[in-house]
């Protein structure tokens, strides 16, 4: 019987060797987190005949593309995987469980268990409350040891408990310093992904600012403030070059496709926004109407208020009529569980629309993307000067105090969701934002005395 375990970085090692009663380890993205906790529950296992691991995760088939097959491959003959348990079982008789954690009713689940050592793998996708409930399973009469890991990075719902207990150290009741650790790990710091993907660590680079310093850096404070960082309404200059992202009206080519994209409100503002692509993939709002950007658009039109006027305005400007638009909406106003679907009155008017891709985080990540300048000062969005309640709305937006990758849906985010659900629906690669230092000029100079748009794409 032979167990073979790959020789840990520096960090890995630190980790595994570590005898603290709440670990938690990573910090950043790539630092060899799952290895480390595969490791360690497979080494407890092997020394302490009888000892009770369990490793959890949010979903089952996480664990398994995660833990299981890993731990399949690692263990070979020396445990047997009882799939109906979803255990792992040694000839000493230790145990190594996978357990799910997605549901209340998972979570009650834990309820009278008792484990010797629990891993919770991204521990920053759980609540306060789902860490108290499974750490309470860490108990027994035994002389084994009493541990719990975790694995975490910067964000997600569990982001506040993690940081207060990890990286602030701030402690309440019976909660006791000597209890906790925090060890940090980088993708810099896990040489087998820095040889097996190499590019990983560019990709990581790739990503908006603040997402960037959590995933790559290990930041946990940056979840604050402004959520649209990269929006200039007000244009910077960078030599002979102007980053901003609102421009000057122009004429739009009628080769252009047209996008439609719609988020629904009845007592609260809607947001109907159009969208001009160009041949490079560049999308331009051109158009807004916004359920309350004047005394004529009240904040309580009825659906077919709404739609009779989107229709009126697809006839009559001349940007827009005889054109074939492309919709996109909140998949909500599908829903008919309350009476008729706000989509049947869209119909009425002959407006259609495919129902939005409604996932927030990547939706996010997706205009965040749109928004981020290259080298010469181009973003893949521009804002028409004329689209007021776009440009006033989208940088008063912040970071949710919960979900910290997340808008604060108390903000006036009603322009933000229909941005993202356009987003969605024409999603681009990661680009990578050029600092202040790499904006080189661009090959003719800016002639400021024309409209920014207009100079760029006439």
């Amino acid at each position: 019987m032979t167990v073979k375990i790959e020789k840990p970085s520096e960090r890995q090692r630190e980790f595994l060797l570590d005898r603290h009663r709440f670990v938690a380890f990573g910090g950043a993205r790539g630092g060899g987190k799952s290895w480390a906790a595969r490791t360690k529950a497979i080494l407890l296992a092997l020394k302490y005949g009888g000892i009770r691991v369990c490793i959890i995760r949010k979903t089952y088939p996480e664990l398994k593309s995660n833990h299981i097959d890993a731990l399949a491959s690692s263990l070979g003959d020396a445990a047997q995987y009882k799939a109906g348990d979803r255990e792992f079982i040694f000839p000493n008789g230790s145990k190594i469980a996978l357990r799910a954690c997605r549901t209340d009713a998972d979570l009650i689940k834990f309820q009278g268990t008792e484990y010797d050592v629990v891993f919770i793998d991204e521990a920053t996708q759980f609540s306060e409350e789902a860490f108290r409930t499974i750490s309470a399973t860490v108990r027994g009469v035994n002389a084994f040891p009493k541990r719990m890991y975790l694995t975490c990075n910067p964000g997600g719902i569990g982001h506040g408990w993690v940081k207060r207990l990890f990286i602030d150290r701030r402690y309440k009741g019976d909660e006791c310093a000597d209890d906790y650790v925090f060890i940090k790990s980088l993708v810099t710091d896990n040489p087998a992904l820095m040889r097996f993907d190499p590019m990983y660590a560019e990709r990581l680079k790739a990503l908006p600012p603040k997402l960037r310093r959590a995933w790559l850096e290990g930041d946990w404070d940056i979840f604050e403030g402004q959520f649209f960082e990269e929006f200039r309404d007000i244009p910077e200059h960078y030599a002979d070059r102007l980053f901003t992202h609102v421009i000057d009206p122009f004429e739009i080519p009628r080769e252009w496709k047209i996008y439609r994209s719609y988020d629904f409100g009845y007592g609260k503002p809607f947001d109907v926004s159009w969208w001009a692509l160009d041949f490079d993939g560049r999308a331009y709002l051109i158009l807004q109407l916004y359920g309350a950007s004047s005394p004529n658009v009240g904040l309580k039109w009825t659906p077919d208020r709404q739609f009779s006027e989107i229709a009126r305005i697809e006839r009559e400007h001349r940007w827009l009529k005889g054109k074939t638009i492309f919709g996109v909406a909140d998949p909500s106003i599908w829903d008919a569980s309350r009476g008729d679907a706000i989509i049947d009155a869209a119909e009425r008017y002959f407006i259609s629309f495919e129902p939005g891709d409604n996932k927030r985080i990547p939706g996010w990540m997706q205009c965040h993307y749109r928004l981020m300048f290259d080298a010469e000062g181009r973003p893949m969005v521009y804002f028409f000067n004329t689209c007021r309640d776009a440009i006033r709305t989208l940088p008063s937006l912040l970071y949710s105090k919960t979900v910290p990758e997340d808008l604060d849906t108390d903000g006036e985010d009603h322009f933000a969701d229909s941005f993202r659900y356009f987003c969605m629906s024409r999603p681009i690669a990661p680009r990578r934002e050029a600092a202040p230092s790499e904006r080189a000029p661009l090959s003719d100079p800016l002639d400021l005395s024309k409209p920014y748009g207009k100079y760029v794409y006439q």
